[in-house]
This record gives structure tokens, C-alpha cells and sequence, in this order.
């Protein structure tokens, strides 16, 4: 299916428990409050599970969120055969002519996970400490290759044996100057971080209002 260019496409990828849908839970809003008109389309293998958790929020109607059962290998459906979610964004753009941004967030996959360019803009990865700190050296492309790696639940590495002075080390060497966030979902620390590049890099446009 080929893709023609109407609103702006983030895709979020990353492994399973990384914590995409709960960065979507807590940047959304937040857009929001700036203005942007958002829908999201989420990838499951054999359920909506990701998709009813964001309708059960409230914070956007229930028609702006779809649940794509992609039955097959996650990374498939965002990369090798983006169909089933080139035409469910094709619909939100039709019921939704004036959305500004819709967010294509993945089912859970490895660090091998990237996103095809013909469905999206641009694309997250995120991470999450609990995964060890070795994660960096791993080099995966999808944390390699990611436009914005994001680094989730630091407050957790006390408790994991993680070693965030590690990761921050480690991360940007493998990054090769490509941006990284440091993020903690349940207190919003390192989330303006996520919304100044999706501001700057995917929208093009400055922060409009204090978050």
C-alpha cells in the first residue's frame, strides 16, 4: 500500500514491559495541552489489550484510538508489511482531517525492532533499566537506529541491580550522538525531554505553554 503524506506519524517501539503504552499515557495529555491533535493506533498479536487500556484513560474519544491484531511476528507489521497499519491510519485521517499527529505504537518485540519509514516520520524506542544495563552494548538496531531512544524506569535500577551511571555512559557511545531521554513514567521526570522533540523534530514548531 503506498503512503501518502497527510499527518505527522511517530511510531513508539521497543520491547515488551519497556513501558510504551504508559509513555503514551503520560505525553499525550501533555501534547494536548500544546494544542496537538493526537489519535493513536496500537499493535497487539491477538488482542486490543494495549488499545482498550488507552480508551479506559478517557483522555482522547474512543474513535481516535485503534487496535490493529497484527497476528503475526510484531516487528512484520511495522516494518515488512506495514498494511494493516497504513490503512488504519488511513481511516483516522479520513474521520479526522484536522489531527496533527497519530502515534503508531508497536506490539512488544526485542532489540531488533525498527519501524519502515513508509509508515512513519520518525520513531522511539524505548527501553527500560529493569532489562539490565548491559542493554546498550547489546546493540540492537532498533536502540541503535531509533530517532529518540528513551530510557525508562530509572527510578528502578536500585532494585534491579542496574547500573544507571553505566547506561549513561555506555548509551550515547552506541547512540553515536543520536538524542536519549532518561524517563520515569510514574513521576513525569525526563517526559519534556520526549515532548521538546516531538515539538522540535517531528512537528516542527516550539513549545507553546508551560506543561
Amino acid at each position: 500500500m503506498q503512503r501518502t503524506k497527510n499527518v505527522a506519524r511517530l511510531g513508539i517501539g521497543g520491547p515488551v514491559g519497556s513501558g510504551k503504552t504508559a509513555l503514551i499515557e503520560k505525553i499525550v495529555p501533555l501534547l494536548m495541552q500544546q494544542g496537538i491533535q493526537i489519535a493513536v493506533v496500537t499493535n497487539d498479536l491477538l488482542t486490543s489489550e494495549d488499545a482498550d487500556r488507552l480508551k479506559r484513560k478517557g483522555f482522547l474519544p474512543e474513535s481516535r484510538i485503534v487496535g490493529v491484531e497484527t497476528g503475526s511476528c510484531p516487528h512484520t507489521a511495522i516494518r515488512e508489511d506495514p498494511t494493516m497499519n497504513l490503512l488504519a491510519v488511513s481511516d483516522l485521517e479520513l474521520l479526522y482531517p484536522q489531527l496533527d499527529l497519530i502515534f503508531i505504537e508497536s506490539g512488544g518485540d526485542n532489540l531488533a525492532s525498527t519501524f519502515s519509514y513508509d509508515l512513519v516520520d520518525s520513531y522511539i524506542f524505548v527501553i527500560d533499566v529493569g532489562a539490565g544495563d548491559d542493554i546498550p552494548r547489546k546493540n540492537g538496531p532498533g536502540f541503535v537506529q531509533a530517532d529518540l531512544v528513551v530510557i525508562n524506569k530509572i527510578d528502578i535500577a536500585p532494585y534491579v541491580g542496574a547500573n544507571l551511571d553505566l547506561i549513561r555512559q555506555q548509551a550515547p557511545e552506541y547512540r553515536k550522538g543520536k538524542p536519549i531521554v532518561y524517563t520515569n513514567c510514574k513521576t513525569g521526570e525526563g517526559l519534556s525531554g520526549v515532548i521538546d522533540f516531538i515539538l522540535k523534530t517531528v512537528l516542527f514548531r516550539e513549545m507553546l505553554k508551560a506543561e
